[in-house]
């Protein structure tokens, strides 16, 4: 009888941190390293985000708060959703998590039963499907492709959906993507669900800020009042403000599901971090200029990235509409063998001969549900991305 719980054998561990890791331990061993994997902005927290987690350290606000967070943080929250998406929430339908994933997790675990599915999109963030495993749910995914610029569509959306369907879990802009959904495309989506009254939307905005050229940003329940009552609109601070190290994520939806989010986090974590909650207070009430600089940069790396990887053999890369990575499709290399002698029968062998003979790290599109492909995260320098650009296109070139 085996010590651990069989809950484990459900789930496998995060792909994404895993090539980050053999990125940095390949890089110890002093390899010539770029790694492309990491989903986290490589600008520095803005510098009157850290100044009020200085503050509250140096007036002692290092206590514990409320499970799901400080009313003053729920309060910024609310204002948030207010002044950017139109949406009205009371602090009481608001919940502060230890991250955006904590924020989705607790709901799931909230809400879950045996037998319960989840309808996600493919290609998908890399933890939804085992979240929902790990919650007792079945994970429904739906391949978005490339075709249809990795958006889902609405006879897609509809077939999916079952007496069992208890969740649509929707990402936009997306990862590992970057697709973002524009008001018609959701609204096709949202029309589809107002037609099945049992199922529940999660709505995952974490890449809200992160938008390119005149793409609009918009969420289920601003398109769609009608589903204003079974959607969770959950986001954090942790892209747009560059915290993803100071773990504060959120979401507001109906009362009756925050608070049973509460009784999860309250017997798990207990509250979020004293210190990120107040730095993230003036995350959303401070100014918000600076996004638009950023913005500015990774558009211009993700145009770069783009253009160089369309130039690769055998690569077809889509331009996305918003969050900072794209996602090739590698169609034209599979059945070739590496300079080093790898046969590419998939993305993963792609990806693995890839690091080992040229030491660009990264994630193969299996990993996301949808292949053969991989994502690249651009969050880096515009000099690593070239190099790597380059090293891809002369990979790709050399392929038999």
């Amino acid at each position: 009888m085996s010590f651990l719980s069989a809950t484990l054998d459900r789930v496998k561990p995060s792909p994404t941190i895993a090539v980050t890791t053999m990125a940095s331990e390949l890089k110890a061993a002093g390899k010539d390293v770029i790694g492309l994997g990491a989903g986290e902005p490589d600008f520095d927290t803005p510098e009157n985000i850290k100044n009020a987690g200085k503050a509250a350290i140096d007036a002692g606000k290092t206590k514990y708060t409320a499970p799901d967070g400080l009313p003053e943080l729920k309060k910024a929250i609310c204002a948030k959703f207010k002044r950017d998406n139109g949406l009205d929430y009371t602090p009481a339908q608001v919940s502060v998590g230890s991250g955006g994933k904590q924020i989705l997790y607790n709901a799931l675990m909230a809400t879950l039963n045996p037998g319960d599915e989840v309808i996600i999109p493919a290609p998908y963030w890399v933890s939804y499907p085992d979240m929902v495993l790990l919650a007792g749910g079945e994970p429904v995914a739906v391949a978005a492709t490339a075709a249809n610029a990795y958006k889902l569509t609405a006879e897609q959306l509809e077939a999916a959906i079952t007496p069992k369907t208890k969740w649509f879990i929707f990402n936009s802009p997306s990862n590992p993507t970057g697709a973002g959904y524009t008001w018609d495309e959701l609204k096709a989506l949202t029309d589809v669900l107002m037609r099945h009254p049992h199922v529940w939307v999660m709505s995952d905005d974490m890449y809200e800020h992160l938008v390119y050229g005149d793409f609009e940003f918009c969420t289920p329940a601003q398109v769609e009042p009608g589903l204003y009552d079974r959607t969770l609109t959950c986001n954090g601070v942790s892209k747009a403000y560059a915290m993803t190290g100071w773990r504060i994520g959120y979401a507001a939806g109906p009362e009756k599901l925050i608070a049973a989010m509460r009784k999860i986090q309250s017997q798990s974590t207990s509250n979020p971090c004293t210190i990120s909650q107040w730095a993230a207070i003036e995350a959303l009430n401070g100014p918000q200029d600076f996004i638009a600089s950023n913005n500015a940069i990774f558009k211009r790396r993700r145009d770069m990235v783009v253009e160089m990887l369309n130039a690769a053999e055998g690569v077809t890369c889509p331009t996305p509409e918003g969050a900072f990575y794209v996602y090739p499709s590698i169609e034209g290399c599979i059945g070739k063998t590496s300079a080093g002698g790898t046969e590419i029968v998939d993305d993963e062998a792609f990806a693995k001969a890839l690091l080992e003979e040229t030491g660009v790290a990264v994630v193969f599109g299996a990993a996301f549900g949808l292949s053969p492909c991989f994502r690249v995260s651009y969050a880096t320098s515009d000099a690593a991305l070239k190099e790597a650009c380059t090293r891809i296109q002369n990979f790709c070139a050399q392929l038999s």
